[in-house]
């Protein structure tokens, strides 16, 4: 993967698990002080981390060495996504961005900018050329990128009981 300001993503492997759960954990956390009920269920949570690493969906940011951020990429069909209230861009086969989630105890800027930029490369190198994510209605910091990025909105889906924004962009 290509480095830039230090920052390096690549695949997760087992021995990543408890710094990602410490990740996620801080995620929740926040979720949770912002007022919002997203990731308050019980999910993301272990069982989910370890899946992800054992499918090859889950990536670490590094930044000198550390992990500071967690992403799920998965090149398969969501479920979640096969009812959309509105309309998705496309038809083509797509990736799936799941459970970003960025350090609070290293305090840095960028970095999920840096992991949604590096996964359309991740997604051309796959022949890709679509990337689906969703997010709560609450998450302004993750709703940001996904305008800085040109993500277009195209209606709601339903994960767990509860209406989520979704997205695509279609990349060239």
């Amino acid at each position: 993967m290509e480095m830039i300001n230090d920052f390096l993503l690549r695949k997760a492997c087992t021995g990543d698990k408890q710094r990602i759960w410490e990740i996620l954990q801080q995620a929740i956390q926040l979720r949770k002080a912002d007022g919002s009920a997203q990731w308050q269920d019980g999910y993301p949570n272990l069982e989910v981390i370890e899946n992800d690493i054992n499918k090859a969906y889950g990536y670490v940011l590094l930044l000198d060495e550390q992990i500071i951020a967690y992403v799920a990429i998965i090149f398969d069909v969501e479920p979640a996504y096969e009812i959309i209230e509105g309309t998705w861009l496309s038809n083509q086969d797509y990736a799936v961005i799941h459970r970003l989630a960025v350090a609070q105890d290293i305090k840095t800027k960028g970095g999920a900018t840096f992991v949604m930029s590096e996964i359309e490369q991740i997604a051309r190198a796959e022949s890709v050329f679509s990337i689906r994510v969703d997010t709560n209605y609450d998450n302004v910091g993750m709703l940001r990128i996904l305008d800085k990025l040109e993500y277009r909105y195209c209606g709601e889906v339903y994960f767990r009981g509860g209406a989520r924004r979704a997205f695509e962009k279609l990349l060239s």
